[in-house]
């Protein structure tokens, strides 16, 4: 293992992909690793999504988030065009289905605009026209939402950066650093390695990737965990675009949708409960460890606090079935309990505040020779080809040689 790059990236879903391969692409002189702790690439966070090319209905007019969504849609799909990757722009329908939903429907549609999408105001009778299994008293048509198989697009960022001199070190986990005047020292599970810059796209370990070069930061990473079912073959057909319901503005989770995979097949999901593993993707999943980092973080308990009524609600649903579907059937009553077969489950990275708050943006943290992605939020995936490009213009601004 060649032991001295110039700079080194942590993290192997798609940020750092995307960051790795960009950066190649701009210092074709420069030695760049990038290190996965797994055998393989996306095995978590971006593994474990719904495989959905977002629009940006959601995010503020103007923010990073809007803005990269927006471009990232375009980029995604241009990705996927160039390196014959199969993608579906098949839409999406936001579904009101009573009058507070209603209310905030009409809202989400002025956003849409403001965030200059393609969309459509459908009224009940042009929803059933357009989706017969679907009911409600309205619905937004997103046009150019899409799905996609993230790992295929990981896979190949991995292999085009590697073509252009990049080198990949899987299995190999990040034990301890320490930074010095010149370079970062990364002791792995595979041995010592040398840079003299390091980018961290850490995901669900952000947290402890920043504390090991004793960076001060003010939030810890409180995993949520999103259950999803799978509808038998024969139900593959039951929609034709996805199906959203409409979220509740105060919580950053889009409840729980229909979602067609590039597969064929289409999924419900996800809920969100608390996670009791950073990287628990079966049934049961317990960390002491990270159980001990939550329980000791007082922004833990404020979150729990501030939620605990719809965190009651979500466990209750996580344990029984049927409360699961009710969330379905508002919207899709030809579901039925037996319909529901299992699906693995997915992991949120959440950065939480030490005074409770869920970050919601962007979080970054620096020290002379490093950048920490602290918090990449949804939809990171759709987004992650100019997130790439912001986190190197970051690392430009800030590196010194």
């Amino acid at each position: 293992m060649i032991d001295r790059y110039d700079y080194l990236i942590v993290g192997g879903g798609i940020v750092g992909l995307s960051t790795a391969w960009q950066l190649q692409q701009q210092c074709p002189d420069k030695r760049i690793g990038l290190l996965e702790k797994e055998s393989s690439f996306a095995q978590h966070q971006t593994g474990h999504n719904s495989g959905v090319i977002h629009a940006g209905v959601y995010y503020a007019p103007g923010s990073l988030k809007a803005e990269f969504c927006r471009e990232g849609v375009e980029k995604t799909i241009a990705f996927c065009q160039e390196n014959d990757i199969k993608y579906d722009q098949c839409g999406k329908l936001l579904v009101a289905t009573n009058e507070l939903e209603h209310e905030r429907m009409l809202a989400l549609y002025e956003r849409c605009h403001q965030n200059q999408l393609d969309v459509e105001l459908l009224d009940a009778k042009q929803l059933k026209e357009r989706e017969p299994n679907i009911q409600g008293l309205g619905a937004i048509l997103v046009k150019t939402t899409g799905i996609v198989d993230y790992r295929q697009v990981c896979n190949k960022m991995a292999e085009r950066f590697c073509e252009l001199g990049g080198e990949t070190l899987l299995s190999t986990e990040v034990t301890g650093m320490e930074e010095s005047s010149e370079e970062i020292t990364v002791k792995t599970n595979q041995g010592t390695l040398h840079c003299r810059y390091l980018i961290c796209c850490s995901g669900l370990m952000a947290d402890r990737l920043t504390r090991m070069l004793d960076i001060e930061t003010d939030f810890q990473i409180v995993p949520f965990r999103g259950e999803y079912y799978r509808l038998p073959n024969e139900k593959s057909d039951i929609v034709n675009h996805l199906i959203y319901p409409i979220p509740d503005p105060e919580l950053p989770f889009l409840g729980v949708h229909l979602t067609r995979m590039i597969d064929g097949s289409v999924t419900v999901g996800p809920n969100a409960v608390q996670g009791w593993k950073r990287e628990g993707y079966g049934r049961i999943n317990i960390s002491l460890r990270d159980i001990w980092d939550m329980l000791r973080f007082p922004g833990f308990w404020r979150v729990l606090k501030q939620h605990i009524g719809t965190g009651i609600i979500e466990t209750k649903n996580s344990l029984w079935k049927p409360g699961y579907l009710k969330l379905v059937q508002k919207y899709c009553p030809s579901v039925q309990v037996k319909d529901l077969q299992p699906y693995p489950a997915g992991i949120r990275a959440q950065a939480v505040m030490r005074d409770g708050s869920l970050v919601h943006d962007f979080l970054f943290a620096e020290s002379p020779r490093s950048l920490h992605v602290c918090n990449a939020p949804s939809p990171a995936a759709t987004s992650a080809i100019p997130i790439g490009r912001h986190i190197i213009e970051r690392v430009m601004a800030a590196s010194t040689d």
